[in-house]
């Protein structure tokens, strides 16, 4: 597929050269895209080939895409990959990709570039959002528990669990649980070769975990198992006391700011780690407590420069759905950040998916 256009005897436009074809499509809007793989089998290959999207790339015109996993919950082992799409000058909905088969229980997710990368128990894999293909990668050298999966500079993914190893006492084997950090290339699809172990006591499970300037953050649900790891040092500190003190959950970084919706309050925080301070995103306060005064959880994930998407669940018209609100921000004088709700859209409708994970790529 991504060699067609070098292979076809025939031109995608009989008049025109295929390189031009190719740079005025990746001109288009992605919206368009659905439509123009109606034209033809060529067109078709062409929206789901690399060229065209490195050709997107090099001018500069990529655009941020939502995928989530959603468990059924009849089935409760039914873990389905969707994508937030837009029609045309309709609104957003979230859309099963037939093409992914269904995801483990325990995979974890991370989003580099144009890809997902998702880690489960024992294999890993790769998800071509431009494509909507799987590849296998090489599996995770030391199986591990509780992993937190981050992604920096878009170069290397750090996974963070538990090792299961054996330590030696006096009295003679014993069976432990140590921290261990192993470190994925994307560049070269594959694992760096030293698994780095901690006998630091950092806690087994984390809340959450964003990146920021760099250092992997994590949230502990205990107050005091919330750390930073620094990848370059290779150590652990303690969170920040300011930062600790908000129970952030479902956060996501946005221009090196991080936000979460506090389900008690009803208001969108944000944490800027430059100042060490919180502060709240005016101008939702109507918009939140009127749409998630009945959630318990919501969601933010980065959804481009300067821009969110929340997702939230609701009771609507007497069924159980999913929302999503996307919300612009904007700094202003004197620091403070303002957000503008721009959509918000039921995107899920029939009450039967529970919210798993959502990633952001671009493409």
């Amino acid at each position: 597929m991504e060699q067609f256009l070098e292979l076809s005897v025939s031109p995608l436009i009989p008049s025109l050269p295929d390189d031009v074809t190719v740079d005025i499509v990746a001109r288009v809007p992605r919206s368009h895209y659905p439509t123009l793989s109606l034209v033809s089998k060529k067109f078709r290959k062409l929206i789901a080939s690399s060229k065209l999207y490195k050709r997107r790339s090099q001018l500069g015109i990529t655009q941020h895409r939502v995928y989530a996993v959603l468990r059924n919950s009849n089935s409760r082992d039914d873990f389905s990959f969707y994508i937030l799409h837009r029609k045309v000058n309709c609104s957003n909905r979230l859309v099963v990709v037939q093409s992914i088969p269904l995801m483990s229980s325990a995979g974890s997710y991370v989003p580099v570039g144009s890809k997902v990368y998702v880690f489960n128990a024992l294999d890993a894999l790769t998800i071509d959002c431009t494509s909507h293909t799987v590849q296998r990668i090489p599996d995770i050298p030391r199986r591990m528990s509780y992993k937190v999966v981050n992604a920096i500079d878009g170069k290397k993914i750090y996974v963070i669990g538990d090792s299961f190893c054996n330590a030696v006492e006096e009295d003679g084997w014993w069976k432990c649980w140590r921290k261990a950090v192993t470190v994925f290339d994307t560049e070269t699809q594959s694992w760096e070769p030293k698994l780095v172990k901690e006998d630091i006591s950092v806690g087994a499970i984390w809340s959450d975990s964003v990146v920021m300037e760099g250092q992997i953050y994590m949230k502990g649900y205990s107050k005091r198992n919330s750390f930073v790891y620094g990848p370059e040092e290779r150590e652990w500190e303690l969170m920040d006391e300011v930062m600790n003190s908000e129970d952030w959950e479902g956060a996501c970084v946005v221009e090196n700011v991080l936000y979460y919706h506090d389900c008690l309050e009803k208001v969108l925080r944000a944490y800027d780690p430059k100042q060490s301070c919180w502060s709240v995103v005016n101008g939702l306060e109507d918009f939140l407590v009127a749409e998630t005064t009945q959630s318990n959880w919501c969601v933010a994930v980065n959804y481009g420069e300067k821009k969110l998407a929340l997702f939230f669940p609701k009771n609507h018209q007497g069924e159980e759905v999913i929302c999503c609100a996307e919300i612009a921000l904007e700094w202003r004088q004197g620091g403070e950040i303002w957000g503008k709700m721009e959509s918000c859209d039921v995107v899920i409708e029939d009450g039967l998916f529970d919210m798993i994970k959502f990633v952001s790529v671009t493409v």
